[in-house]
C-alpha cells in the first residue's frame, strides 16, 4: 500500500523499532504540518492510507471526496478531527484502536506530575533567575500534607494519585456519577460536592476523555471558588474547559496558577498569545505523549490496522459498514 503519515514533526518514527512493521508498503512521512486542504489534497493524491499522528490534522468532507485512492485512514484513541459520515460515504475504513482497560499512558501521568512539582516549587522562575545570575527567587510549597484533587476515574488519573500517595499527600476525586460509583467501591476519597472539591484542594488536576458530553465540564464558576495560592493542572483536552475561562480566571488570581500542555489552538507558536503569555501560566507544547516509548506503542497499534487490513482482515473498524459493503 501507499501510506502517507502526516505530522510527524521531529522525524522520530523512522527511529523507533515498530516502523519495522511497515516494511514492505512504500511510505512517505511528512515531517511539517499543513492546514490548506488544496495543499493536502495534492500531496495525498495517491495515498491508498493514512495514518494520522493524534488530532494534529484534521480530516474534512472536503479533503476525504478529492482523495479518491483513499482506501484506510489509520489512528488510535478518539477522532472528533475524523468526519466519520463523510468517510462513510467515500468508503474510506477508519480504523482506531481506543484503549479500554489494561495498560496506562505512564507518559502522560509523568508529565503531569512534572507540571505540578514545576508549579508548586515554582521552577521556571526559579531556574530562570539563577541562569540570569539572582539566584533565588521566592518561595515554593511542599507537597507533603496538601491536598491534590483528581477529576476524573481512570488510568492516567490512578497513577497520578500514586505519585500523590508516595509524596504524601491527600487525594480526593470528583468524577461523573459512575465514576464517583466506582471510586468509592475502590474505597477512593470523594469531595461532599463539586464545590468542595475545587475550594478545598491545593492542586486540581484533569484527567477526562474529551467528547460531546465532556466538552466545556470545567466553567469560570469552578475556577471562581479555588483559593488564589492554587494551581490547576490539565494534560488532558483544552476542549473540557470554556474557552476563555482559564484565561479570565487566572486574571482574577482563581486559581492563582495554572500549568497545562494543552490548547484550544494547536501548534500555538504566538509568543503573545494572551494566555500563553500569562505570567501565572506554565505551558508545555502538547508532550503529554510525546516520549520514544508511548509512540513506539501508540504506533505499533497503528502498523498492526494497517496490516491487518493489507492481510483482508481490519480490526479496529470505527465504520465497519464500508468494509462489509465492499
Amino acid at each position: 500500500m501507499r501510506i502517507h503519515i502526516l505530522d510527524d514533526w521531529f522525524d522520530t518514527l523512522r527511529k523507533l523499532p515498530s516502523f519495522r512493521k511497515l516494511d514492505g508498503h512504500e511510505v512517505q512521512v511528512w515531517t511539517d504540518h499543513v492546514k490548506d486542504v488544496n495543499m493536502l489534497a495534492d500531496r495525498l493524491s495517491d495515498a491508498d492510507a493514512l495514518v494520522l499522528f493524534r488530532e494534529r490534522t484534521k480530516v474534512s468532507r472536503d479533503l476525504v471526496k478529492r482523495l479518491p485512492d483513499l482506501r484506510l485512514i489509520s489512528q488510535r484513541g478518539v477522532y472528533p478531527h475524523i468526519d466519520i459520515p463523510a468517510c462513510t460515504e467515500h468508503k474510506v475504513l477508519v480504523c482506531s484502536k481506543i484503549p479500554s482497560g489494561g495498560g496506562t499512558n505512564h507518559a502522560a501521568a509523568e508529565l503531569t506530575w512534572a507540571l505540578i512539582m514545576a508549579g508548586m516549587r515554582d521552577l521556571p522562575a526559579q531556574m530562570g533567575s539563577v541562569k540570569a545570575g539572582n539566584w533565588q527567587s521566592g518561595l515554593g510549597k511542599t507537597l507533603n500534607g496538601r491536598q491534590l484533587g483528581l477529576y476524573g476515574y481512570g488510568r492516567i488519573a490512578k497513577a497520578v494519585a500514586g505519585y500523590a500517595e508516595a509524596f504524601g499527600m491527600r487525594v480526593v476525586w470528583w468524577a461523573s456519577d459512575e465514576g464517583r460509583k466506582r471510586a468509592a467501591a475502590d474505597g477512593r476519597t470523594i469531595a461532599a460536592d463539586r464545590t468542595s472539591f475545587f475550594a478545598d484542594s491545593d492542586i486540581v488536576s484533569v484527567h477526562v476523555r474529551l467528547k460531546p458530553e465532556t466538552k466545556g465540564i470545567i466553567t469560570a464558576n469552578d475556577f471562581a471558588v479555588m483559593r488564589s495560592d492554587a494551581l490547576f493542572v490539565n494534560t488532558s483536552r483544552a476542549g473540557l474547559i470554556v474557552s476563555g475561562a482559564l484565561l479570565e480566571s487566572l486574571t482574577a488570581s482563581h486559581p492563582g496558577k495554572a500549568a497545562i500542555d494543552v490548547f484550544d489552538t494547536e501548534p500555538l507558536t504566538d509568543p503573545n498569545d494572551p494566555l500563553l503569555a500569562h505570567p501565572n501560566l506554565i505551558a508545555t507544547p502538547h508532550i503529554g505523549f510525546v516520549t520514544e516509548d508511548e509512540f513506539d506503542l501508540q504506533f505499533s497499534d497503528i502498523y498492526e490496522q494497517l496490516n491487518a487490513f493489507a492481510d483482508g482482515t481490519p480490526i479496529h473498524m470505527i465504520n465497519p459498514e464500508v468494509w462489509s459493503g465492499s
